[in-house]
């Protein structure tokens, strides 16, 4: 193949791969805002108070996990539910909550959420699937950061 038909071809499949990875973007979209679901649940429970979005977001078999001063904290759903008092916080309107990243191939899904509050900021990487048509947390890891107190 001479150097012109080399380039030809080059430029035919970059053209394919292009195409092809927006028609798979495209249909990842709707299937990442139901994979957003649980996520949102979550963010509502922590607002909220409200153990039964937590309940709902989560597989019933999940994990909540972190490891802290040389020991590792293991939470199942009911017990970590259990600490949602059905009241938002005090201090609810200085917290603020983002989906930083949420990326699903298939049926599996991570997402990483900052829960950035005035005292402390989490950082929680989420793990999900689809199950049985329906998307789950599936194992919660996550980092606890204390925010240095405001000297006056």
């Amino acid at each position: 193949m001479n150097m012109l038909g080399s380039f030809g071809l080059f430029l035919f499949l970059a053209c394919m791969g292009t195409i092809m990875a927006a028609n798979v973007s495209a249909q990842d979209a709707p299937e990442k805002e139901l994979a957003k679901v649980p996520l949102t649940n979550y963010l509502q429970a922590q607002a909220t108070g409200n153990g039964e979005l937590i309940r709902k977001a989560f597989y019933a078999e999940a994990r909540i996990m972190t490891f802290s001063n040389g020991k590792i904290t293991s939470l199942g759903v009911e017990e970590f539910a259990s600490r949602f008092n059905g009241k938002g916080a005090a201090d609810e309107a200085q917290r603020k909550r983002t989906i930083e990243s949420l990326d699903v191939v298939g049926n599996a899904a991570t997402a990483k959420i900052v829960l950035d509050y005035p005292n402390i900021r989490f950082v929680d990487y989420m793990n999900l699937l689809k199950i049985n048509g329906e998307w789950k947390i599936v194992n919660k890891a996550f980092h606890a950061e204390p925010k240095a107190k405001p000297t006056n």
